[in-house]
């Protein structure tokens, strides 16, 4: 993944700007992702899944902080995600498949929210990152 500096500081800032609105942006973007991948769902059968409930806007809202706190500094993205590297691959056992699909559905969401402030430079960098995200946590299922 090759981000400029100029994409790196695009990227923190906007993440920066977007954790008071984490659950919005977070069960948006699980909401999507379960509707267009039901088998998705196989791991949220415990939780309420409608839309806007308590666990989709908590989980959410984890989601996009942990994104947000990745984007401070991309070159850590390894220890910044280690702890859910760990969880997700060891005891939650997710398909890491998923983690492509949720980040298209990301970038989905980021559109919605931001509207014309999403642009074709924004969409670039916001993709590198979040294949690298996704990448980086992924890397325990190797």
């Amino acid at each position: 993944m090759m981000l400029s500096q100029k994409q790196k500081k695009l990227i923190a800032e906007t993440w920066e700007s977007l954790v008071p609105v984490a659950e919005d942006i977070g069960s948006d973007a699980l909401l999507r992702m379960f509707v267009t991948c039901p088998g998705s769902k196989t791991y949220f059968s415990h939780l309420d899944i409608s839309p806007r409930s308590r666990h989709m806007l908590s989980h959410g809202r984890k989601i996009v902080q942990a994104i947000a706190e990745g984007a401070k500094d991309i070159s850590q993205l390894t220890v910044t995600l280690s702890r859910l590297q760990t969880l997700h691959a060891y005891q939650l056992r997710i398909d890491p498949w998923n983690f492509k699909i949720f980040s298209h559905c990301v970038l989905i969401s980021l559109a919605c929210h931001l509207g014309e402030r999403f642009t074709p430079v924004m969409h670039a960098a916001m993709d590198k990152y979040l294949s690298a995200f996704v990448a980086v946590l992924a890397e325990k299922y190797r």
